[in-house]
C-alpha cells in the first residue's frame, strides 16, 4: 500500500466505514486506529496537515508530572504511559531524552526546592508505573552548582546552589510526527486528503468541498468522528470550547550559549508553574509556555502579545547572568488548545479529553493533549462502535520506527534519521528519482537546516501543494522569519522539479 497524503477530493471514496474530519494529531491518530483494525476512512482537512493546535506545541511528550500538583493523577499516569509507548514503542525516531535543569538560584527559596524534589520524585513513580526504562529516561538527581553551570554556563552563577536534574522526552517536531501518523494510517489503507472541507455532517454521511476545484461530494459512511480541535463547535453545536492561548518565544542558541539542557524556571508566586527554555537541534531555543485565556473568534494562525513575549523573557532571564532582550527574539508562536468550557481559569481546566456523541451520531474527541493523542484516537474510534478488535496502536510502530540502537546505526545525514528514521534512505532515493539531481545536491543543509530531499519528498509523498505546507508544516523553517525567507527559493525549487517529474 503506497503511504501517501493526497490534496483535494480526487481519488477519494464516495463510501466508507468511518470518515474523519481534522487531521492534527488526533484525527490523524483516529485515521491510524481505525484503519489499523480493519475498517474502511476516509480523513479529511480543509487545511493542511498539523495546520491548527498540533503544530504549535512545545515539542515534548511529557509524562504528566504538572498535573500531579492539582492532583489530576488518572491524567498524569496516562501521560507517563503515553510518552513510554512514544519513545520506546511506536515513534524511537522522532522522540529522545532531554535533561530538564532547575537551577536552585537565590530566588528558589529552600522550601520551592524541597516541593520541586518531591515533584520529580513523584514524576520518576510515574516512570515506574508506566514501565518506561530508565536506560530511556534516567531518574532524577541534585547536581552540584559546578555541573550546573556545565549544562547551562550561560546561568547567574552568583547565588546558585547547584541544580536539579528531572528527565522528560523531547519531540524532533509535532508536525513531523502528525505527517508520520498520517501516512502510517495511509499505508495501512487509509484515504488522507488535504484541502478538502466539510460542509455538513451527521452519524451517516458528510458532505465534502475540494478546496481546490470547488467541487462538491457526498460521502455515505456507518460512522463519522469529528476531531477539528478548537473548530469542532463549528461541526457539531452542542460542542462548547473555552480555548486557551500558549505562547512560545524562538532565540539563536547565541543568546542563551552552551546550553545542554531544558531549563525550567519558577514562575514567581505559583508553586505550579514554570517557564522552560528548550534546546533544538538547529540551533534555536524556544521559551514557553504561557496559558491566556482566548475569547472571541477563532484565528487560522494565533498570534502572541508583547505582553506574553516579555513575560516568557523575564521569567528565563532572571537566572541568566545576562537578561534577554527583545532584539534576541527571532521568532514567536502561539497555540489554542481545545478546552471543554466549564467555570475557573483556563489554567485550572482539565487537560482530560472527552469523546461526545452529539444527536445526529457524530462522535467528537475534544481536550487532552499531543502526548496522549493515541489514547485519544483509541477512545473516539471505540465510541463509534464500528471496531470489533481491540485496537493494535500501543505496540504500532510509526513508519520509520526502529530502536535507538538501530537508528544510531544508520548511516545517512543525521537531520534525514531524526525526521524520518529508517526512512532517510527512501527519501533521498525517492528525490533522487523524482529530480535526476545528485545525492549532495538533494542532502546539503540549506536555510534552517532544511534540505532538498525532504522539501520534494514532502510535494511527493505528503501532500504538500505550496510554499506554506513545506516551510511552515512539513518542516518548521517558518517558525524563524529570516529562515523562512531565505529558504522560500528551495521550497519553490522543490515544488517545480517535484512538479515537472509528476
Amino acid at each position: 500500500m503506497t503511504a501517501r497524503i493526497r490534496t483535494g477530493l480526487a481519488g477519494a471514496p464516495d463510501n466508507v466505514d468511518l470518515v474523519v474530519v481534522g487531521l492534527g494529531v488526533t484525527g490523524a491518530g483516529v485515521a491510524l486506529d481505525a484503519a489499523s483494525r480493519g475498517l474502511s476512512v476516509l480523513a479529511v482537512d480543509a487545511h493542511d496537515i498539523a495546520f491548527g493546535t498540533s503544530r504549535w506545541s512545545s515539542k515534548l511528550v511529557h509524562g504528566g508530572l504538572r498535573y500531579l500538583a492539582s492532583l489530576q493523577v488518572g491524567i498524569a499516569h496516562e501521560s507517563a504511559v503515553e510518552r513510554g509507548i512514544l519513545m520506546e514503542r511506536t515513534a524511537p525516531h522522532l522522540t529522545r531524552p532531554l535533561p530538564w535543569l532547575m537551577p536552585l538560584s537565590s530566588n528558589v527559596s529552600f522550601a520551592q526546592a524541597t516541593l520541586s524534589t518531591l515533584g520529580f520524585q513523584a514524576g520518576d513513580v510515574l516512570r515506574l508505573g508506566a514501565r518506561t526504562s530508565s536506560d530511556t529516561l534516567p531518574r532524577p538527581r541534585r547536581v552540584s552548582r559546578t555541573e550546573a553551570l556545565g549544562l547551562a554556563p550561560a546561568l547567574r552563577s552568583a547565588g546558585l546552589r547547584g541544580g536539579l536534574i528531572n528527565w522528560d522526552g523531547q519531540l524532533e517536531d509535532d508536525a513531523r510526527l502528525v505527517t508520520c501518523i498520517a501516512r502510517t494510517a495511509a499505508a495501512h489503507g487509509a484515504h488522507v486528503h488535504t484541502r478538502v472541507r466539510v460542509q455538513e455532517a451527521t452519524g451517516t454521511q458528510v458532505v465534502l468541498r475540494d478546496e481546490i476545484t470547488g467541487e462538491s461530494r457526498t460521502v455515505s459512511a456507518r460512522g463519522v468522528v469529528n476531531a477539528a480541535g478548537v473548530w469542532a463547535g463549528d461541526l457539531v453545536e452542542e460542542v462548547r470550547l473555552r480555548p486557551s492561548r500558549g505562547t512560545h518565544v524562538v532565540l539563536r542558541a547565541e543568546a542563551i550559549p552552551g546550553l545542554r539542557s531544558a531549563l525550567t524556571v519558577p514562575v514567581p508566586g505559583s508553586t505550579s508553574r514554570f517557564i522552560f527554555a528548550l534546546p533544538q537541534p538547529e540551533g534555536t531555543i524556544y521559551l514557553g509556555l504561557t496559558d491566556e485565556p482566548a475569547d472571541g473568534d477563532i484565528p487560522d494562525v494565533p498570534q502572541p502579545t508583547e505582553g506574553e513575549i516579555g513575560f516568557l523573557l523575564d521569567i528565563v532571564g532572571s537566572v541568566l547572568d545576562q537578561p534577554l532582550k527583545r532584539s534576541d527574539v527571532v521568532g514567536a508562536f502561539a497555540g489554542l488548545r481545545p478546552l471543554l468550557e466549564s467555570d475557573g481559569s483556563t489554567a485550572d481546566l482539565s487537560r482530560k479529553h472527552a469523546v461526545l456523541t452529539s444527536r445526529t451520531g457524530v462522535v467528537t474527541v475534544v481536550g487532552g493533549k499531543l502526548t496522549t493523542y493515541r489514547q485519544m484516537a483509541e477512545d473516539a474510534v471505540d465510541a463509534t462502535g464500528l471496531a470489533t478488535t481491540p485496537s493494535p496502536t500501543r505496540d504500532l510502530p510509526l513508519l520509520g520506527a526502529a530502536p535507538r540502537a538501530e537508528l544510531a546505526a544508520i548511516e545517512e545525514p543525521e537531520r534525514l534519521v531524526r525526521r524520518f528514521g529508517t526512512e532517510a534512505r527512501f527519501v533521498i532515493d525517492e528525490a533522487a528519482r523524482v529530480t535526476g539531481l545528485t545525492e549532495d545536491e538533494l542532502v546539503a543543509p540549506g536555510p534552517g537546516g532544511v534540505t532538498l530531499a525532504e522539501l520534494v519528498f514532502g510535494v511527493t509523498h505528503e501532500g504538500a501543494a505550496d510554499v506554506d505546507d513545506l516551510l511552515d508544516r512539513r518542516t518548521r523553517v517558518g517558525l524563524v522569519p529570516a529562515d523562512r525567507e531565505a529558504a522560500v527559493p528551495l521550497a519553490e525549487r522543490a515544488l517545480s522539479l517535484a512538479h515537472a517529474r509528476s
